[in-house]
């Protein structure tokens, strides 16, 4: 049961940061269209890859918001 399948997933804000375990699904909801970097096991990755990844192999994503320098 693939689609039951979760996976531990990192939130960082402003605040700090929350750890959630979810699944597929809920990951995808999470990071479309957030103007946030993602992470899938330490690479990062555009948030539509998340999607197409073999997601039972993914351990853990990190979302984290956009690092702006200068």
């Amino acid at each position: 049961m693939m689609e039951n399948k979760t996976t531990t997933v990192e939130i960082a804000d402003h605040n700090g940061h929350t750890v959630a375990q979810m699944t597929r699904d809920e990951t995808i909801q999470l990071v479309n269209g957030t103007g946030r970097w993602v992470f899938a096991d330490g690479r990062r990755v555009d948030p539509q890859q998340i999607a197409e990844d073999d997601w039972p192999s993914v351990e853990t994503v990190q979302v984290m918001p956009i690092i702006v320098f200068g």
